[in-house]
């Protein structure tokens, strides 16, 4: 299988750094173009018959952010990843916006990490890489965290 487009979601943890290194393998091997994305997850507030979506995030918050992908990109260049593009998103969940990003974008495989948590956190956090294997147009390979 050959790789053109590789897309790498991050929440900028040391688990999605693992991620970036295999991505940025994959990518230097087949030189494919690398996305390396960031989802701000919009606040969803109900209330009787109306919903509202807070505000994603300030302008500070967003330079920050901004910042962040731009760091993730120089490293991916100095782990060899070819041409490495970074965008910054916004849904209502992470995995649903990393879905149709893949969707829209033609992109051959997806790199994401897993966080490895089980029981009650990943009940109450859901797991964002469990939603992407399940929904994404192309495949997925999940990255754990190294336990060292």
């Amino acid at each position: 299988m050959t790789f053109r487009r590789i897309l790498c979601p991050t929440d900028f943890s040391l688990a999605s750094r693992e991620a970036l290194r295999t991505a940025c393998d994959l990518a230097r091997s087949a030189h494919a173009t690398l996305v390396i994305v960031h989802v701000i997850e919009s606040r969803m507030w109900m209330a009787e018959a109306m919903v509202e979506l807070a505000t994603p995030s300030s302008t500070s918050e967003t330079d920050r952010l901004d910042r962040e992908l731009a760091e993730w990109k120089a490293e991916a260049r100095q782990l060899g990843a070819g041409e490495v593009k970074t965008e910054l998103l916004t849904g209502v969940t992470a995995w649903d916006r990393i879905v149709d990003t893949a969707r829209s974008g033609a992109f051959d495989l997806i790199v994401i990490a897993s966080h490895g948590r089980t029981g009650l956190s990943r009940a109450l956090i859901g797991s964002v890489a469990e939603n992407v294997v399940r929904h994404a147009p192309c495949p997925v390979l999940v990255v754990p965290i190294r336990r060292e």
